[in-house]
């Protein structure tokens, strides 16, 4: 071999069949695309490239990525673009509120980039839309899913809990070994101690956070994180196939089988938490609406036995 050889590179693994969907082409996901489009918003459907995007658009549901669609971090899983974000939108909290009324929504979910550039993180934006779809939508229940507001975590928690989001979700996203490499930006107990800090500053709110399989990680290190989400007091727990977006992100190690998947969630439920979701294709506002109203159960069922 000279030094003009190219290296061989290993190929990337075939997708099995529990992970393929179909590609979207339903009215009800166009109709979609539409409104998002008119009123200037962006979707985490969109920008991470979710394999759900076809089933929750054509249902006319969809995650609403505020603060602009450009990250100020380069996580090696995500396909969101990064660089330097535009100005806030003045706008966008009154636009998130008219998408929650013109689609009827009994549940939304709102989440964002992270906005290192913002003295706080952004997380008055989350506040204004949260009261702009209380105030235009009253009925309809919000679930946020925020990043970790590196650095000003606990000004940003405590304003966006007294908002109050019926569930504030923020994902650890993978093991603590892996987050050198995987997640460089975050660091794994700060993300804990946000989601801990939550419950403290307001209990009857629900925490929710997940994981994705397929990294590299060890099932005892998955047990392990577990552990100390229910250290954390969070109620739920969702569990997704890691996919690779683009050849530049990391690479799968393994996909993990339905069956594996079933396993964690049943080890999940003995630790405590009130709801798993696990499966390849789960995402974490993936059926968020039900999801939610079997929480809002189970916490009753579980208060009614005590």
């Amino acid at each position: 071999m000279n030094e003009l050889t190219p290296i061989a590179q290993p190929p990337r693994q075939r997708k099995p069949d529990w992970i393929r969907v179909k590609a979207p082409t339903s009215a009800g996901f166009a109709e979609t695309k539409r409104l998002m489009r008119e009123k200037n918003l962006a979707t985490v459907c969109e920008e991470a490239a979710c394999p759900n995007i076809g089933e929750c658009w054509t249902k006319k549901h969809a995650t609403v990525m505020i603060l602009g669609d450009t990250c100020t971090r380069a996580c090696a899983f995500c396909n969101v673009k990064t660089g330097m974000p535009r100005a806030v939108d003045p706008m966008e909290p009154d636009h998130v509120a008219e998408v929650a009324v013109q689609m009827g929504l009994a549940h939304i979910v709102i989440t964002s980039v992270d906005r290192d550039d913002l003295p706080d993180g952004g997380a008055k934006q989350f506040v204004k839309v949260i009261e702009a779809i209380r105030k235009a939508a009253p009925r309809t229940t919000i679930e946020i899913l925020t990043p970790d507001f590196r650095n000003k975590a606990d000004a940003a928690v405590e304003m966006i809990v007294a908002a109050r989001p019926d569930v504030y979700n923020h994902n650890l996203e993978t093991v603590p070994r892996l987050y050198p490499t995987i997640r460089p930006g975050a660091r794994y107990y700060a993300s804990l101690r946000l989601l801990e800090s939550v419950k403290k500053h307001d209990p009857s709110i629900f925490t929710k956070s997940g994981v994705m399989l397929g990294l590299g990680e060890e099932r005892l290190e998955v047990h392990q994180v577990m552990d100390d989400m229910r250290s954390a007091d969070i109620d739920f727990l969702t569990m997704g196939q890691y996919l690779q977006p683009t050849p530049k992100h990391a690479k799968v190690i393994d996909f993990v089988t339905p069956q594996a998947f079933d396993a964690y969630a049943a080890i999940a439920r003995a630790k405590g938490f009130l709801l798993v979701a696990s499966s390849p294709l789960t995402r974490s506002s993936y059926h968020a609406g039900d999801d939610f109203e079997r929480l809002r159960a189970n916490r009753e069922a579980k208060l009614a036995r005590a």
